[in-house]
């Protein structure tokens, strides 16, 4: 069945808890961890988080991985694989639904892209479809190997960009047998046809650029990057969408992390920009919610997938009254009424 539904307070009415209260600087937190309630020290009674590095077609890949208050090794757990926005980290808002979730009673894992963030890869910040959706893979073979992981319980959670590579991975990846987005961003189109769709008449030039840049980096010469700037609140201000805004502030200033950049080689554009989060979308047949801000001007990526998937009859748009894309990361009010909605989500189809 197809269900629309609007949230905001909803998780008041589950008692879901908070956290502890601790500053986002990540300089402040023993784990680096950059979001309000982080975890500070690990007690058995309580969410912990774990720091591991597995290799992954020959790259090391960091993660964290959370697991639930009185966690018992001999028992088995619903996990859920998170994936990050793009220029985010596993430290940032990843971290914080990871560990919302550790809180709901399931295993959490979480890893920062390979290429990016304290993962291996050279050259730095290569963002691919190829590379982010074998990342999803790649948690989901890793956590699988623990005894304590009920790998007929396994569901996947996308966060921004990483919801549009978490459609892709699920469409063929049936150990999932849930997935949901956050603010899902389609990565592919965005950078072919700009934000919003307002880049349309400079699709052929930009493809050159990238064909120019890849061309530089074969013949040994310096890697060219896209998305690096380093704007003034002035600037920032004047950005036209509250995405790129917000953004900003989320990313360089209130929840900052020195493993975050926004940054990518602009031969990765080859790959992106002929690539789709909606291409083949109906091989979903698994249960599917999606989760957006009403007030996201990227609520049209959500809505455009949410159509698309026709492959499955259990589908659920959520829609967090008043919230930008951004403030689904991290305000509050917002978290809560996600948090929510993926534990009513989970409960039902991660059900024994």
């Amino acid at each position: 069945m197809k269900h629309i539904v609007h949230a905001t307070l909803l998780a008041m009415s589950l008692g879901l808890a908070a956290g502890n209260a601790a500053a986002a600087d990540y300089k402040l937190n023993p784990f680096t961890l950059a979001y309000e309630g982080a975890i500070t020290r690990n007690v058995p009674s309580g969410v912990n988080v774990h720091s591991v590095f597995y290799p992954l077609n020959g790259i090391e890949i960091a993660a964290n991985f959370y697991t639930p208050a009185n966690f018992d090794a001999a028992r088995k757990y619903p996990t859920i694989v998170v994936a990050h926005p793009n220029g985010g980290v596993k430290e940032q808002v990843a971290g914080l639904y990871a560990q919302r979730l550790a809180e709901q009673g399931y295993i959490a894992i979480t890893a920062d892209a390979a290429y990016q963030g304290a993962s291996g890869g050279q050259p730095r910040s290569v963002d691919t479809p190829s590379h982010r959706i074998e990342d999803i893979h790649g948690m989901a073979d890793f956590i699988s190997r623990f005894p304590w992981v009920d790998t007929r319980r396994l569901g996947l959670l996308g966060i921004c960009g990483g919801g549009g590579y978490s459609l892709a991975a699920a469409q063929t990846d049936k150990r999932f047998m849930a997935v949901a987005t956050i603010s899902m961003f389609n990565s592919g189109r965005v950078r072919r046809n700009g934000y919003a769709d307002s880049q349309l008449d400079t699709i052929q030039q930009r493809l050159q650029h990238a064909s120019n840049a890849r061309a530089q980096e074969a013949a040994g010469g310096e890697v060219l990057y896209s998305g690096d700037a380093n704007l003034t609140d002035a600037q920032i201000a004047k950005l036209p969408f509250d995405l790129y805004r917000q953004g900003y502030a989320y990313y360089w200033k209130t929840h900052a992390h020195p493993n975050a950049t926004f940054r990518y080689t602009t031969s990765s554009l080859l790959d992106l920009m002929r690539w789709d989060a909606t291409d083949q979308i109906e091989l979903i047949n698994q249960p599917l919610l999606m989760i957006a801000g009403s007030k996201a001007d990227s609520l049209y990526m959500t809505q455009d997938a949410f159509a698309k998937a026709t492959g499955t009859s259990d589908k659920q748009l959520v829609l967090l009254d008043g919230a930008t894309h951004i403030e689904t990361y991290w305000v509050p009010k917002y978290v809560d009424a996600a948090v929510a909605s993926l534990a009513t989500f989970y409960s039902r189809t991660l059900a024994p």
